[in-house]
């Protein structure tokens, strides 16, 4: 039994450690009636994608790396319509795409490879069949977060100009 638990303590001490993430969000403003219904649903959505950019960062950051990510400002997809009835309605157009405002940081073994602060949005987002057919919460913005991430953190493409 003691050459059991000796062993297992070697094997999770020679286990990697998973790659560091963190995750801030800035102050807010106050919340504007045109994007979200309640301050309930922006705390939702800014704790989702905080959440998700968590989850991406432990399954695709390879071990050594750390992530620092502050979302400043999230806008949420579409506009509500107060005049839609008591709750108001979220319509969805071309014109209304969710943006992030993020300030972010990827360091290897303490070493700078990529930082930035980015207004993140995507036009084209009522064109994503995944996000449309999805039945989670805020799916335009996740699909916005996880396209980011796939392209600026794990391929380290530039951000555009």
């Amino acid at each position: 039994m003691r050459l059991t638990l000796a062993a297992f303590a070697l094997l999770a001490t020679l286990a990697p450690a998973q790659a560091e993430i963190v995750v801030t969000v800035a102050p807010q403003r106050p919340v504007s009636d045109l994007y979200y219904r309640s301050s309930s649903e922006r705390d939702a959505l800014i704790r989702d994608l905080a959440h998700l950019l968590r989850k991406l960062g432990r399954d695709r950051l390879p071990t050594g790396q750390s992530l620092s990510v502050e979302l400043i400002d999230v806008r949420p997809a579409g506009r509500i319509d107060p005049f839609a009835g008591p709750s108001g309605v979220r319509v969805l157009s071309a014109v209304t795409p969710p943006t992030v405002r993020l300030r972010y940081a990827l360091k290897d073994r303490g070493r700078a490879i990529a930082r930035g602060e980015e207004l993140v949005s995507d036009i084209n987002y009522l064109d994503d069949i995944s996000a449309r057919s999805s039945l989670a919460s805020f799916p335009y913005e996740r699909a916005l977060i996880r396209d980011w991430f796939r392209d600026r953190i794990v391929t380290l493409k530039p951000q555009p100009r």
